[in-house]
Order: structure tokens, then C-alpha cells, then sequence
């Protein structure tokens, strides 16, 4: 039998369950179609339905890709040191030059259309 073209669910390349509490939080490792790794995080709670009586599980996904991966890696680590020894980490200031702090340069020629340039060239060419 022939899966289906489009797969709704992409199969999971590496898992790991970390249970805590009342929670468990799934890491998961999958790829897309074109074969790029990304990182699904879901928080899954146990809870109670009174109306039906019966136990179901909530669950909450963030998706994260390889291109996040160092931002969001920083992040988690400073919140997380934060925590642990409530000193605030220092942030990283990344200067950047705005157009304003150096002169623009302009060539006088790239201001000049095309029917000029070719006006120009022509008189040039009958003084010489």
C-alpha cells in the first residue's frame, strides 16, 4: 500500500520525554521535506473533563528551526541563569551604523539618463 503524498504528521527522527509533575514535555526532532531539522516542543497536561467524566490530555506546540535555534538558545540560558542566581545578565549591544553617521557617496554620473550619457558621448566623440 502507498502512503499518502501529503503526510499530515512528520515522523519523528529523535524524541526525548521529560516528565515533571503534572506535565510532561516533549522534545522532538523532525525534518522537512527538504530535509532540514526542527524542533517541536509540546506541553502536555493531564486534565479532567467533569461533564464527561473522564481524563484528557491538553497540549500546547512550539515549533523552532534551525535557524532560531542560537537566539532563542541565548535567550532560554540568560532567562534561566536569571533564575538561578537573580542577577539579570548583561545585554548585548550591537552597534549599528545608520546612514547618518557617514557621508554618502554619489557618483555624479549614476544621476545622469541614459539619452545624456549617449548626448554626451556623441559630443565628445565630434571635439575630438
Amino acid at each position: 500500500m502507498e502512503e499518502p503524498v501529503n503526510k499530515e504528521r512528520r515522523e519523528e527522527l529523535f524524541s526525548r520525554a521529560v516528565r515533571a509533575g503534572k506535565r510532561t514535555y516533549f522534545f522532538d526532532v523532525k525534518a522537512t521535506r527538504a530535509e532540514e531539522y526542527y524542533l517541536t516542543i509540546t506541553e502536555s497536561k493531564r486534565r479532567f473533563n467533569n461533564e464527561q467524566g473522564k481524563f484528557f490530555y491538553e497540549k500546547h506546540k512550539i515549533f523552532l528551526y534551525k535557524e532560531d535555534f542560537d537566539k532563542f538558545k541565548n535567550g532560554l540560558t540568560d532567562v534561566l541563569d536569571f533564575i538561578q542566581t537573580g542577577v539579570a545578565p548583561v545585554e548585548k549591544v550591537v552597534e549599528k551604523k545608520t546612514s547618518a553617521d557617514k557621508p554618502a557617496q554619489v557618483e555624479f554620473e549614476d544621476l545622469t539618463s541614459e539619452a545624456e550619457k549617449e548626448e554626451v558621448e556623441s559630443t565628445e566623440k565630434t571635439d575630438d
